[in-house]
């Protein structure tokens, strides 16, 4: 049905906004246009590292906002800003803690904002979307294409109107100068350039 196709089936209100979809546009997918907060309390955004080439590291981050809007009636006109306090890096570990702030990595005294900023959206079909963007890291900007896609809408107990989205996107920490590394005595290195990024995204329809 698509990325504003979905609809809580107990909420059967036409709104004016339903009623004035442009010729062509379902109501449902033009009811959802709008401008969107990202909820923090049911937001996940993390990553996954390979340590020491035989396991995966898990992490996320737990300071962040960002905001959405969404185009029904052309969802390429969707934007998604995010910025994310990279001091609230959390793997499970304070030490890992430390050093992943620390100058060997992030640099969070000197640069304390990670920060996205959407650039391209494109409808890939069904409930699958992908948005093209700035991802700034260490001060170096580079491109992070992100593969959503869409879990629907509702209304909550408290009136919010929800929608919400999973990602996903892998990067090269090089890419944005992250190379602190260590070798093995077996062959390999400590940490993987490689990261796996993941999205789990509520977001509330600004009043």
């Amino acid at each position: 049905m698509g990325l504003f196709g979905r609809r809580n089936t107990t909420d059967t209100t036409v709104t004016s906004d339903t009623a004035a979809a442009p010729a062509g546009v379902s109501p449902e997918l033009a009811a959802l246009t709008g401008d969107y907060s990202i909820d923090a309390a049911h937001t996940t955004i993390g990553f996954v590292a390979r340590h020491a080439m035989v396991t995966n590291v898990k992490g996320k981050f737990l300071d962040f906002s960002g905001s959405l809007h969404l185009d029904g009636t052309d969802p390429a006109q969707s934007t998604a800003s995010i910025d994310v306090k990279m001091d609230s890096i959390d793997t499970g570990s304070a030490d890992r803690d430390g050093h992943l702030k620390s100058a060997d990595f992030f640099k969070t005294e000197e640069f304390p904002t990670m920060t996205f900023r959407s650039t391209k959206a494109e409808a890939l079909g069904g409930d699958d979307y992908r948005i093209t963007g700035d991802l700034t890291i260490l001060g170096t900007t580079r491109p992070l294409i992100i593969d959503l896609e869409f879990n629907g809408a509702a209304k909550d107990p408290f009136g919010n109107e929800r929608v919400g989205f999973e990602g996903r996107a892998e990067i090269l920490r090089s890419e944005w100068g992250l190379t602190w590394n260590a070798a093995l005595e077996t062959g390999g290195v400590l940490v993987s350039d490689k990261i796996k990024l993941n999205f789990d995204i509520s977001a509330i329809r600004n009043t």
